[in-house]
């Protein structure tokens, strides 16, 4: 296990802390010796997700929306860090429903600010969005250039760091987003329309199923295991440089994959447990709206500010996934 400094003997607010990020992010907080507050709503988080911890003399569950203000204030009473990760995600769900979307995650985010705020918290994790990149062509993708939004949910992300931005500014709050690049890892759900993409890819190879590619796979991303994004969260909370305040950084590995080498990635993986896996092949339906076609960070400025070193490379993570994928879906 890589050394970095961490969170530890504090009390951290973790919205969204059933879900598949936020749960990963608890976990690990736990063996650090904080006491972990989760804030869930349970709409896309799961409570198995937290059963684990739940008997956990330093775990507190709030089942409760950050869309009231009365709950985000009731959550972070006492609490030193909050690290947000409720959001409700997902390109093509802002695109069918942009209302819930914006109010999610604007009014959602507002309303933890000013708890934070109002409470006197002033170290304040946010999770942002590679999505805030938009029709920009530039690769790899640097913080400061950034295109138009191509989606609702790019719209909500990027208005985040605007209201981060603004806090900082006027009540002295030590604000630090970070822009998520494809997260992926252990406990992501393969199930609903909007699942991520490799938990997708993962259930449909174990079922022996073809999975389904949103265009002719050329279009790459990114993928970032979730202890890299752990990683990242444990560094912003910590962190003492003061050029690192109030600013955005990139959340990724800084490698690129198709949709094709990932799928014949994860074929190659999960035929070691069954053979015949690796007859399967992959379907291409039609390209997505608001997709981007290629995503690809530069983690400079978080090595330069944060020292970050991502622990997994893409290849690494995925291998780590599939072993818990197979366990949980096989």
């Amino acid at each position: 296990m890589a050394e970095f400094p961490r969170i530890s003997h504090k009390k951290v607010v973790v919205t969204g802390g059933a879900g598949f990020i936020g749960s990963n992010i608890c976990e690990d907080l736990l063996n650090y010796n904080n006491h972990v507050v989760c804030l869930d709503n349970l709409s896309t988080g799961f409570k198995e997700n937290i059963l684990p911890l739940m008997d956990h003399p330093s775990f507190e569950f709030i089942e409760g929306d950050i869309r009231d203000l009365d709950t985000c204030k009731r959550a972070v009473i006492g609490a030193d860090i909050v690290l947000h990760q409720a959001a409700l995600g997902s390109v093509p769900r802002s695109i069918h429903d942009p209302i819930t979307t914006n109010s999610v995650n604007i009014d959602g985010f507002l309303n933890m600010l000013i708890a934070a705020r109002d409470e006197g918290i002033k170290r304040f994790v946010y999770a942002a969005s590679s999505s805030t990149y938009g029709d920009s062509k530039e690769l790899p993708k640097v913080e400061e250039n950034i295109g138009s939004p191509l989606s609702p949910y790019a719209v909500t992300k990027y208005v985040n760091e605007l209201y981060a931005k603004v806090f900082g500014l006027n009540y002295g709050m030590e604000l630090i987003g970070l822009r998520y690049f494809n997260v992926f890892g252990r406990r992501q759900s393969p199930s609903g329309a909007y699942a991520a993409v490799i938990p997708k890819f993962v259930e449909a190879f174990i079922r022996k199923e073809a999975p389904v590619i949103n265009g002719d796979g050329t279009f790459s991303r990114d993928f970032t295991y979730v202890d890299n994004v752990i990683q990242m969260n444990h560094l912003a909370a910590t962190t003492e440089n003061p050029a690192a305040i109030g600013e955005v950084f990139n959340t990724a590995c800084g490698e690129q994959m198709s949709l094709n080498d990932l799928a014949g990635n994860l074929k190659s993986l999960l035929s070691f447990y069954d053979e015949d896996i690796s007859v399967l092949e992959v379907i291409h339906g039609p390209e997505r709206k608001g997709d981007i076609p290629h995503s690809l960070a530069s983690i400079n400025k978080a090595q330069r500010l944060l020292d970050y070193r991502p622990e997994f490379s893409v290849s690494d993570g995925l291998k780590e996934a599939i072993d818990w994928y197979w366990t949980h879906l096989s």
